[in-house]
């Protein structure tokens, strides 16, 4: 059994590395869409919405600005740069349970990003954001080939998974409160779904699943019903569900169940939705989805980082 230090090391690597990958990809969609624009035409205010940083005098309007806030700003706790830092920090400290292949790619991801801020990143984002992606989906590889899929292993898929659910539930949410429930026949309306399918790597999925038809119903199910699609709310949901019983059996936890069973109710809501409910009150169900989340990741705290010690002796 993983001491509760350890565990929750390993369960922030992934949930930092997963934020950081969330955030390179807005940045690099919505620098993408604005390409056309002249030098007074940025808008970054969603953008800043969507991370969690509400537009405030400090948050530049304009690409360098942008990179040196959400990319670069070790201040800033929800920076590409913050958590990928954070992430590496948390492997360090586990050195003894992960692979000597996996501190190397998380370090070199650090060095990479570290020596990126001298260059002229602004007019090359799309190199940046790939640096970062790649270097995230190496680490996952390197994991997944090199690491025992044990207790450890599986305390890194719950913490993906948990960052990776409440992340697209919240883009989603923010995406159907800026525009309710049609797509509209206006280009730049358009534009923003396929900016919201594109920020969750989904277009391509998606066109192959229903055409390119961009329908809110359509995308809102596929980005949260679909069972295949890996960045699917509903795919998520499995995943967590799997990891914690394995967590359970492998730690033999009395407790361990009630993270199970809220991680069970989460998909089982998702595996038994319907399309024409969830968009009679589409933010209030995604709403919930995060706060289910939050549920989760305060049982997996409880059970099995911050237990008390009677909690973990046998009955």
């Amino acid at each position: 059994m993983l001491l509760s230090r350890v565990a929750d090391a390993l369960y922030w690597i992934s949930r930092y590395l997963e934020r950081a990958e969330h955030a390179i990809r807005l940045i690099d969609v919505r620098l993408d869409l604005g390409l056309d624009r002249g030098p007074d035409g940025w808008d970054f205010g969603g953008l800043y919405t969507s991370l969690a940083l509400l537009p405030d005098d400090h948050y530049a309007q304009n690409p360098a600005g942008l990179i040196d806030t959400v990319v670069f700003d070790a201040s800033n706790p929800g920076s590409v740069a913050a958590c990928v830092t954070a992430a590496r920090e948390n492997a360090r400290q586990v050195r003894e349970e992960i692979s000597s292949d996996m501190w190397q790619q998380i370090n070199e991801l650090f060095l990479h990003l570290k020596q990126a801020r001298t260059g002229v990143w602004s007019t090359r984002a799309h190199y940046l954001a790939r640096l970062v992606i790649d270097g995230i989906h190496l680490f996952e590889g390197v994991t997944d080939e090199t690491m025992a899929h044990g207790e450890g292993w599986q305390y890194l898929q719950v913490g993906r998974f948990v960052e990776r659910a409440s992340a697209t539930a919240a883009l989603l949410d923010l995406r159907f409160q800026d525009s309710p429930q049609t797509a509209g026949d206006a280009p730049g309306e358009r534009v923003e779904w396929v900016a919201l399918l594109r920020s969750c790597s989904a277009l391509e999925a998606y066109c192959r699943r229903y055409t390119a038809d961009l329908e809110p119903g359509r995308i809102a199910e596929f980005l949260l019903l679909d069972a295949e699609f890996p960045r699917s709310v509903r795919f998520a949901a499995a995943r967590i569900k799997s990891a914690l019983r394995a967590l359970g059996s492998l730690t033999s936890r009395p407790a361990g169940g009630h993270a199970e069973r809220l991680a069970g109710r989460l998909h089982a809501s998702l595996g038994y939705g319907l399309m024409d409910e969830i968009l009679q009150d589409p933010h209030g169900y995604l709403e919930g989805i995060g706060r289910h989340c939050a549920l989760v990741h305060g049982a997996l705290y409880q059970t099995y980082i911050t237990y008390r010690i009677e909690s973990a002796l046998p009955a």
